[in-house]
C-alpha cells in the first residue's frame, strides 16, 4: 500500500480539463468526461487463483475487476480479458474454463467481452481491463464523506483468511461454495440501488483491507468511528485467525494503515484480540457508502429486501480531532 502511493506519487499527467478522476487521491478508477452528459469510466485488474476451480476462479477475477467501475457509480460497458497462462503446468481446457467464467459475468454486468491479451508467465493470473459509462455529475468519489453520514458495507470480510485457509486445504466443500459465491456476486445490485441515494462517497474493500480502504475515505474534516460487532464477517474465519493463519498481504495493510487506527474492543467483540481482520485483504469484497444517517437506515433495507443480506451500518462519519493521532476509532 505504501509502495503504491510512493510510485503514485512521481507520476504527473498531462493538463486537459476532461480528467475527472485519475491516479491521485486512491479512487477506484479513471474517469474521462467524453461529452457534458458522459463521462468514460476505466479500470484494470489481474489476480492469481483464490479458488481451486477455473470457472469459479474467472468468475472472481471478473467479478474482482468489474467492482471498480461500480464503486464510481458507473455502468459496465464493454471488457478485455487480460491472461497470464502457465502454458507449462496449467492444461487449456483449464484456462478455457477461467475465460468462461470470466465472460459469464461480463454478461452479467450487462457488459460485453471485446478481446483481450495473454502473456506466457510462471504464475497463473487473470483479470480485466473494464470500461463504462457514468454522468459526470454523479461520479461517487472515495472521499467525499461529511460529517454525520453512517456507513454501509455490503459484503463480509475475512476472505484472505479463508483463501489462505482453503490453499491448505482447511475448508470443506460447503465453506469453499460460500466463500465462491460471496466473492463471485457482482456489486452491481447494490450499486444500482444506491444510486438512488444522495451517497456522498463510496469505494469498494479489496486488497488493501477494510481498515485501509477506509482510510482511503478519510478527508481533513472528518474521522470514522465503526461498531466492531456491526461489522459483516464469514464467521469461520475467526478460528483460521485464531490458529495464525493470515495472509502476507493481511500483516502488510496492518503495518501501512495501523498508525491511523484506535482499537477499543470489548472483550465480547468478534475481533477482540483478532484486530488483524479488519486488515484482512480482501478479493471482491463489497462496496462501502457514505450518506446521511436517517437516509442510510432506508438504504440499508433496501439492499437486505433485495437479497444483500449481508449488507450493514458498521460506522459514522465524526468531526475531525486533532486530540489524537489516529483518525479511525473501533469499538
Amino acid at each position: 500500500m505504501e509502495d503504491l502511493s510512493h510510485l503514485a506519487s512521481t507520476l504527473h499527467n498531462n493538463a486537459d480539463s476532461n480528467i475527472l478522476v485519475d491516479f491521485k487521491g486512491n479512487e477506484d478508477a479513471g474517469v474521462y468526461r467524453l461529452s457534458p452528459t458522459l463521462a468514460l469510466v476505466q479500470t484494470a485488474d489481474f489476480i492469481t487463483p483464490v479458488v481451486n476451480d477455473p470457472f469459479a476462479y474467472g468468475q472472481i477475477a471478473a467479478a474482482n475487476a468489474l467492482s471498480d467501475v461500480y464503486a464510481m457509480g458507473g455502468s459496465v460497458t464493454c471488457a478485455l480479458n487480460l491472461m497470464l497462462w502457465d502454458m507449462c503446468r496449467i492444461p487449456q481446457d483449464y484456462a478455457h474454463a477461467i475465460l468462461e467464467g470470466g465472460l459469464s459475468k461480463i454478461k452479467e454486468a450487462g457488459g460485453a467481452l471485446v478481446g483481450g491479451h495473454t502473456i506466457a508467465d510462471d504464475e497463473q493470473k487473470y483479470g480485466l481491463s473494464v470500461s463504462g459509462i457514468i454522468h459526470p455529475d454523479k461520479i461517487w468519489r472515495n472521499n467525499g464523506g461529511k460529517v454525520g453520514d453512517a456507513l454501509i458495507l455490503t459484503k463480509p470480510i475475512g476472505m484472505g483468511v479463508l483463501t489462505t485457509a482453503l490453499k491448505a486445504n482447511l475448508l470443506d466443500v460447503k465453506l469453499q461454495e460460500n466463500i465462491s459465491k460471496i466473492m463471485a456476486t457482482l456489486n452491481r445490485k447494490a450499486c444500482e440501488i444506491a444510486s438512488k441515494f444522495e451517497i456522498h462517497a463510496c469505494t469498494d474493500i479489496t486488497g488493501f483491507g477494510l481498515l485501509g480502504h477506509l482510510s482511503e475515505m478519510l478527508n481533513p474534516n472528518i474521522n470514522i468511528r465503526l461498531n466492531g460487532n456491526a461489522i459483516p464477517l464469514v464467521q469461520e474465519a475467526i478460528s483460521f485467525a485464531q490458529d495464525g493463519i493470515i495472509p502476507g498481504g493481511s500483516c502488510g495493510n496492518e503495518k501501512a494503515t495501523q498508525h491511523l487506527c484506535k482499537f477499543n474492543l470489548s472483550k465480547t467483540s468478534k475481533f477482540y484480540g483478532l484486530e488483524i481482520l479488519l486488515f484482512d485483504a480482501q478479493t471482491s469484497g463489497g462496496l462501502v457508502f457514505a450518506l446521511d444517517k436517517t437516509q442510510a437506515q432506508i438504504l440499508c433495507k433496501a439492499l437486505q429486501d433485495n437479497g444483500i443480506e449481508s449488507a450493514q451500518i458498521i460506522g459514522e462519519i465524526e468531526p475531525y480531532s486533532t486530540q489524537n493521532s489516529a483518525r479511525i476509532f473501533i469499538e
